[in-house]
């Protein structure tokens, strides 16, 4: 299970725990501006009670070219679900974090990854959608020795059609607890959210249309 300690990843892992599947935890720092995320993936994982958990390290930020590695400013108050492509994308993010999954899941004998992409609520990441993670189970099945054993592996994505606010009542539905995530951009020095950024705002909408408090404000 690729864990960032959001929201949507939570959710993930708790549907792969709800279906029977032991759960491995990988959180990656990439070289995010900020280390509040990886201290919520910590949190969530002992929730969880995950079997193990890997963190690892790969310096995104060294290649640049998002606002999230510190290439550009967070953009804050921005029209969202125009579609675009944000200062947000992270080049390449999921298709690396993808692989090092693939990497762990071969060593574990595991041939199920879940990773908390959502299409629906905002579709600006190119590598939030459903055919780039096909074409990543086909690249899997042909670059790995599982795969040309006949072991497949199948990406799970159950978030992928879903509303924010769709993924927040099933997430309640099976106890996650929210208070323990984080989902900001651009924390204050003490973690606190800035709720103007992207990921701030659609989080505060999905809280909004489920009818529920958000348990980080209360």
């Amino acid at each position: 299970m690729l864990l960032s300690g959001g929201l949507d990843s939570y959710t993930a892992a708790a549907i792969a725990r709800d279906q029977g599947f032991d759960l491995y935890a990988l959180t990656v720092r990439y070289g995010q501006l900020h280390a509040r995320e990886l201290v919520a993936a910590r949190h969530v994982s002992d929730a969880l009670g995950v079997r193990d958990r890997l963190e690892l390290s790969v310096d995104l930020a060294a290649v640049g070219g998002s606002a999230l590695t510190g290439g550009t400013p967070v953009p804050k108050d921005r029209e969202l679900d125009k579609g675009e492509i944000p200062p947000t994308y992270v080049p390449a993010r999921n298709t690396v974090l993808l692989s090092l999954a693939l990497a762990w899941a071969e060593v574990l004998g595991s041939q199920d990854i879940f990773i908390g992409v959502n299409a629906l609520d905002y579709s600006g990441y190119p590598d939030c959608r459903p055919e780039f993670v096909q074409a990543f189970e086909r690249l899997a099945a042909l670059a790995t020795k599982a795969g040309v054993e006949g072991q497949p592996l199948c990406v799970h994505t159950p978030l992928i059609d879903w509303s924010k606010a769709e993924i927040i009542r099933r997430g309640v539905a099976l106890g996650v607890d929210y208070g323990l995530t984080h989902s900001c951009y651009d924390p204050a020095p003490d973690g606190r959210p800035c709720s103007r950024c992207d990921s701030c705002r659609l989080r505060a909408r999905g809280f909004e249309e489920a009818g529920l408090p958000d348990p980080v404000f209360t």
